[in-house]
């Protein structure tokens, strides 16, 4: 490519969103390859090859958009002056008006701006423009526009978007603390091998009622494979918009006691497999309990509902849509054919094959149908226990970043995510080599050519029975980090997104369920984010470990107000393993270090030493206590609470005093058995649900807390 050329290609390239240099963790420039740029331009749709095709596609951006009778959507924020566009063949008039979401019609009003008619295949295009009412409140409302000379009509959406988020207001002026926890990982006397949603309402009722707790936040609940064996990472799903049915509790089931006698003694045995399991503290059995469960649930799915259960189940699937029986007869053909079948390229993609196969397995389609509602109705039971115990949040849902290339978001929303790119990050210190975390991202262009339509049905269900709602990599809703396929997770760049359009959506959901939104904000982003997020009524994230400022530790005094800050998070190792450096010796010995080990581990004490030194000037800590002792522990959590943020996390694991990680990013589960490690204490032996109303050390740090004056 010659030079020009390769001036053009960054043009293209700047001009479709994709980055031709960044800023690493490093604080060094980084200048981004040709040979990447045209990868993932290609991701994008965009064939890039040669400074011929360079040139077409520039001139393609051009032409583009006057094509198009309407926008493909407009968003704004409320009360600003906001404006879109109409085109028609030049001189032709157009009747435009506003259709609000209530239903009334209103004229819009052309405004005076002059824009040059064009030439668009061969007919002169003219472009009027209209104002967007400023009064209009927010919502989803509807461009209606008509070209009275050829009696053309179109649509398009116009969302307005709420200015800033007001439930995050409602938390300023006091602190607030709540239990993060990894909900799989927690048994009970009644589970089944794993944690579930009557495991979560009773975890929520013992930290509300007993300690005062104000939230309790889990691990993504977004549905895995419908059967085993399923992914162990919950942020690795089929989709993130429905729930994975292995968290149900099945005895919860009214359709349970309905079963005749030796079908109800069935279930007895099934449940009696798990009684050993639920105090193990060996690698969780995901499989194991879902085959259960699912043979348990397939008996009663025969028993007949109530005239008010059937009423109840067919208002939730006409709430959910063809968003829900779309994902049901993904669920039903994952069945009947595999996810290796060839049928996947082909027949399984073809509209009409899909609605004659829908048909054969009508009633599996049934079945993966009624499980999303169950799902839906504990759910909505844990988050009335959680409110009903003093909770003023409840339980705050957790969004994956995205799901697995053979999802069924895949296969539901087509295009709207893109092939041939994966998302991931770049190198930094927490991972030196870079991550590639498998998964599509949004295409943004054809996300916007769908109204975001697929973002809103999916931020709308998981608000439903959540009281906050923690997005993760929230960065990614300004730009993500692409991997073209077949290249390493550092060979990448960046492709940015309408930030204003996704969090003003965002914000637009999470106003109408009452919920807070925190966005996980760790990472390399530039300097304007979290005042965007900020000034948008989002919270941020702050990790203990990781409030670092050029020199020294940032000054918990001087953390963020509009905040979510914890002591540590899955990815790392429980408090009192990373105090002993765990995290490093199992880094090590994965080869995940690209420093030797001694500078590492020389790297982290000093940064951890520092920590400390925070604790001991404020007379939270000496010295003489041992790193690993508990009262370490409650230090570093009265060190957050000297913070002004209006959450604190307390991580469940440090409550009880385990010690393994959860998870540790860039391994697979041939080395690490990651997101499959049961709640154990300090002394390796197996914590409950039940335990935990009782736990010393859980009381220990809740009173820690309310003696620090959170609550």
């Amino acid at each position: 490519m010659t030079d020009h050329g390769r001036e053009r290609l960054a043009e293209l390239a700047r001009r479709t969103g994709v980055a031709t240099r960044y800023v690493g963790w490093d604080t060094d420039t980084h200048e981004v390859s040709d040979e990447t740029l045209i990868a993932v331009l290609g991701a994008l749709g965009v064939d890039a090859g040669d400074d011929e095709r360079v040139g077409q596609a520039l001139a393609e951006l051009d032409v583009a958009p006057w094509r198009a009778f309407v926008p493909p959507v407009t968003v704004v924020t409320e009360h600003d002056d906001a404006w879109f566009w109409i085109h028609v063949p030049h001189g032709d008039p157009v009747d435009v008006r506003i259709r609000t979401e209530g239903g009334e019609l209103r004229d819009a009003h052309q405004l005076d701006h002059w824009w040059d008619p064009r030439d668009v295949d061969g007919t002169l295009v003219g472009r009027a423009t209209f104002a967007v009412p400023g009064d209009l409140e927010p919502g989803y409302h509807t461009i209606e526009a008509t070209d009275p000379g050829r009696g053309g009509t179109a649509s398009a959406p116009l969302i307005v978007t709420p200015r800033r988020l007001s439930t995050a207001d409602d938390l300023l002026g006091s602190q607030r603390w709540g239990i993060a926890t990894q909900l799989y990982s927690v048994r009970s006397a009644g589970s089944w091998g794993i944690g579930d949603f009557a495991d979560l309402a009773a975890m929520a009722e013992i930290a509300g009622a007993t300690h005062g707790a104000d939230f309790i936040q889990v691990n993504p609940l977004h549905a895995a494979q419908p059967r085993p064996p399923v992914e162990a990472s919950p942020y690795l799903p089929t989709t993130r918009r429905f729930v994975n049915p292995i968290y149900l509790r099945v005895t919860d089931i009214p359709e349970m006691a309905e079963l005749p006698d030796h079908k109800r003694a069935r279930v007895g045995r099934l449940a009696k497999k798990f009684v050993t399991e639920n105090t193990s503290t060996e690698k969780i059995k995901r499989n194991k309990a879902f085959r259960a469960k699912l043979a348990a649930l397939e008996l009663i799915y025969e028993v007949p509902l109530s005239k008010e259960r059937k009423q109840a189940y067919r208002r939730f699937r006409m709430r959910e849509g063809d968003g829900l029986r779309d994902f049901a007869t993904w669920c039903a053909l994952v069945e009947k054919y595999g996810l290796e079948s060839p049928k996947w390229e082909g027949v399984l993609t073809d509209p009409a094959e899909v609605r004659r196969r829908r048909r054969k397995v009508k009633d599996r389609v049934g079945f993966y149908t009624w499980l999303q509602w169950l799902c839906d109705e504990q759910l909505a039971a844990a988050q009335q226990t959680a409110l009903a115990s003093g909770m003023s949040i409840g339980v705050i849902a957790d969004l994956a970043v995205g799901v697995g290339r053979h999802s069924a978001d895949v296969w539901m929303l087509g295009d709207v995510l893109a092939t041939g790119a994966s998302v991931g990050a770049p190198p930094d210190g927490f991972s030196q080599q870079g991550q590639n975390w498998s998964q599509p991202p949004w295409h943004p262009i054809r996300l916007a050519q769908a109204g975001y339509e697929p973002f809103r049905d999916m931020i709308r269900t998981v608000l439903r029975h959540a009281g906050g709602l923690r997005v993760d990599h929230i960065l990614g809703l300004f730009r993500l980090w692409w991997i073209p396929e077949g290249n390493s997770a550092a060979e990448g760049t960046y492709v940015h997104y309408d930030h204003q359009a996704l969090l003003g959506i965002l914000a637009l959901e999470a106003q109408r369920a009452g919920a807070v939104i925190i966005g996980e904000d760790l990472g390399v982003f530039e300097p304007w984010v979290q005042d965007t997020l900020r000034d948008r009524g989002v919270l941020g994230c702050s990790i203990l470990w990781f409030e670092h400022g050029p020199y020294a530790p940032i000054p918990p005094e001087n953390y963020r107000e509009l905040c979510l800050t914890s002591v540590t998070t899955h990815d790392l190792p429980p408090t009192v393993g990373y105090l002993a450096g765990d995290h490093i010796a199992l880094r090590d010995r994965l080869g995940l270090l690209t420093e030797s080990v001694d500078d590492e581990r020389a790297r982290e004490e000093r940064d951890r030493d520092a920590i400390l030194a925070l604790a001991v000037e404020r007379g939270l800590w000496s010295p003489d206590i041992p790193l690993t002792d508990e009262r370490t522990v409650l230090a570093l959590y009265r060190l957050i609470a000297c913070s002004p943020s209006v959450l604190l996390g307390v991580a469940l694991v440090d409550a009880v005093g385990e010690r393994r990680i959860q998870n540790q990013p860039g391994t697979d589960s041939h080395q690490y058995p990651n997101w499959r490690i049961p709640l154990a204490d300090d002394e390796g032996k197996p914590v409950t649900v039940e335990d935990l109303a009782t736990d010393r050390r859980l009381a220990a740090l809740a009173e820690a807390l309310k003696e620090s004056g959170v609550g």
